[in-house]
Order: C-alpha cells, then structure tokens, then sequence
C-alpha cells in the first residue's frame, strides 16, 4: 500500500491536538525547520513546504505508527508511546523521527512524566534545531516545569527565528509582567500589536497586566475585546474575576457557567465560584466547590488562600 507521508500519521496528531494541557503537535517538519528571512513578510515567505513522498506504508516503521495511533484512540498512553518508540528503533536515521519524538513527548507530558517529555522534545530539536513548534512546546513545558530561565531562552530563540511570531513574545511579556517588569511587557505586547494590529494577544496580555496592577475594570474591557471574537474559558476566568473584585457577581456567575461548560475539569473555575459563593454567603456551595477543585488537583491550602485574598 502506498500513501502520501504526510497522511500517516493525521490520525496520531489530530488526537493529540485535542489533549488537554498537551503541547502543539505537529505533522511534517520541513516548513517549521526553515528561518524566516529577515525583513520578509509570513505571507510572502517562499519555502519549498514539507517534503512529500509517495512510500510503502506496510513495512515496519509505519505499521508501528499505525499501531500507536490505535491506542491513542483507546487513551492507551503508554502503550502508544512505546509503539511511536519501536517505530523509530525500526528506523532510527528516518528524519520523520523528530515528529514522533515530539510527538512520544507529547505523550509523557499528558501522563506528567515531564522530565522526560523535556528530554524527547530536546531529542527532536538536535534533529531538527529551526523548529518553531517544537520551542514553544518545550518553552511551555519549562514554565509548567518553573524552569523560567529555560523556557525565556526558548521563546527568545523562537522570536529570532521568526520575527512575526506573536505567541513567543505573549508569553515572554507575560513572564516579564510575572516577574514585576512591567515596562518589558508592555514593550513586548506593543511588538505584537506592531506585527498584527488586530491579535486578541496582545489585548490579553494587556488586559493581565491591568489585572495584575489592580485596574480591574479596564482589564475586563480587554478581556470582553478579545472574548467577543474567540472565547475562551480561560478569557472567561480571568474576566469573570475582575467581575468578582468589582462585585459584578451577576456578570461572574455568567462568566463562570460558560467557561465550566467549555472546560469542566478546570479546577481554577471551581475556586472562582466558590468565591462567587463566598461571596453570596452560600457556605455549602461554596465548600462544594472547594472540595470539587481539591479533588480536581488543587491543594486545599492554596485554594483557601486564594479565597481569602
């Protein structure tokens, strides 16, 4: 049987695609490995695309792929990732390997093996060092880690590899406001808007750093620009609690159901209407709630903290 390379392995990315708190996943490396050249615009940029080639997909290396994708239809991590492994142990100099290194990271991730998801995404990067999607993947992942330095590096490097990327200098400004520089972020959320005037980027970085200085109703004005076009539940959190801080507790409660209902497993929604509760003097919903983000994964401590801040 002979397929196009690239249909290979749609099935194995597509899924991951949808794994909660997974990184990017990707599937061809060739047009990620290419620098942007300096002073030319994404859409006019002139690669050559991913390599495309007609193979036999019945020997070893594919059949082993085949075989990860239909455990990862059955959420059979581990026995997926190990499949992806012996694909590559069938073919070790195959150049697709940094996908699937990339991609068995992807993986370990999802199980929270982190250091070694760390090491399989810096596996993929020796192979193939321009690839856009493998840094930010491995930059998130040192954040989750709190590897800061390391992940700054990361999206530092991303931002000179491409000059338009807007999700690297995101998530730099972000660290920066993290760290208390405020001018640095603000700096970096103007790179953004330079690069696209009409990114919900950089309206969310700014509307954080409202947020994060005590200007509550003009981060909510932020958030509602950015919401008002691609909704998120986590736009929706940070909205629904400037809301809470203003005692916008009708607004909140809205807030909170929608992002509930896009992601219920968030358990950083559950301590938002537990302090909507609070705030109502609805003690058992409130304790409910409280309970319901601790058994999501939230130590107790930190969650009745954050309510009596």
């Amino acid at each position: 049987m002979m397929r196009r390379i690239e249909t290979v392995i749609v099935a194995l990315v597509a899924l991951l695609g949808a794994m909660p708190c997974a990184g990017q996943v990707i599937n061809s490396i060739g047009d990620e490995n290419m620098k942007v050249p300096k002073g030319l615009k994404p859409q006019e940029k002139k690669a050559e695309g991913p390599y495309i080639a007609d193979l036999d997909t019945e020997t070893p290396y594919f059949q082993a792929i085949d075989s990860a994708q239909t455990y990862i239809y059955s959420h059979d991590w581990p026995v997926a990732e190990q499949w992806l492994f012996t694909a590559i142990k069938a073919e070790p100099d195959n150049p697709n390997n940094s996908l699937l290194l990339s991609n068995i990271a992807t993986l370990q991730r999802y199980q929270g093996r982190l250091a070694e998801a760390v090491k399989n995404y810096t596996l993929a990067l020796d192979m193939t060092p321009h690839a856009v999607t493998l840094l930010l993947n491995r930059a998130a992942l040192y954040v989750e880690m709190d590897s800061v330095g390391h992940a700054v590096d990361d999206f530092e490097r991303v931002c000179e590899l491409d000059m338009y990327n807007t999700e690297a200098r995101y998530s730099l400004g972000v660290l920066a406001m993290e760290r208390g520089d405020y001018s640095r972020a603000e700096d970096l959320f103007n790179e953004i808007k330079r690069i696209n005037p009409n990114s919900g980027l950089y309206h969310e970085g700014m509307g954080l750093m409202h947020k994060h200085r005590g200007n509550y109703a003009r981060a909510a004005e932020l958030f509602t620009q950015v919401i008002k076009v691609q909704p998120s539940a986590q736009l929706l959190g940070n909205r629904a609690d400037c809301y809470l801080i203003l005692k916008r507790l009708n607004d909140a409660e809205d807030d909170i159901r929608t992002a509930l209902e896009m992601t219920p497993g968030d358990p950083y929604l559950y301590v938002l209407r537990a302090k909507l509760n609070k705030l109502r003097f609805q003690h058992d919903d409130m304790n409910r709630d409280i309970d319901r983000a601790v058994a999501l994964g939230l130590p107790r401590d930190s969650v009745i903290r954050s309510l009596n801040e």
